[in-house]
């Protein structure tokens, strides 16, 4: 398992992230909404809006998981979040970066997974919206056009929260 790589700009990024006041507040009715079309649109059992600080990626809404965290060292989003594009892994068993991550090998058996960076108006990208399937699968360019509009909405809502804790 290759853990995701701490970009140059990882401090600024997570100034912005916890300038946003939104880490470990409950969930929000606007981003469950989101998450929960994301799923249904998808046909995906698992659906999460996360943020990725220093350590973790702690899941602002998520559906079809419990947990509302995990490490930062075994995260997906981790890797998302260092480029600007959807990040797409078809199968997670034949990506090296992946092969042996424990939500590979153990539940939630991860196969499929879609991130899509949320990349505020200062360009630091906060975390992702995602979508995971147990089983491998592809995205073709309409379904990446529809993701792409999704996390769209969901950084617009992060960027109206933000201007509202910051009035």
């Amino acid at each position: 398992m290759l853990a995701a790589p701490i970009s140059d700009n990882d401090a600024e990024r997570l100034a912005a992230l916890y300038a946003l006041l939104m880490l470990d507040t409950p969930p929000e009715e606007r981003f469950d909404k989101i998450v929960s079309f994301a799923a249904a649109e998808f046909d995906v059992p698992i659906a999460l809006l996360t943020l990725v600080d220093q350590d973790r990626q702690w899941f602002k809404s998520q559906l079809g998981l419990s947990a509302c965290e995990t490490s930062r060292d075994v995260s997906f989003c981790g890797h998302a979040i260092l480029k600007p594009e959807i990040m797409v892994i078809r199968d997670a068993l034949a990506d090296e970066r992946f092969a042996d991550n424990p939500l590979v090998t153990g539940d939630p058996f991860i196969r499929f997974y879609a991130g899509a960076p949320l990349i505020m108006p200062s360009g630091h990208a906060l975390g992702t919206l995602c979508i995971i399937d147990t089983r491998p699968r592809q995205m073709d360019q309409i379904e990446l056009a529809i993701f792409s509009t999704l996390r769209d909405l969901a950084v617009q809502e992060l960027s109206t929260r933000s201007e509202v804790k910051h009035a």
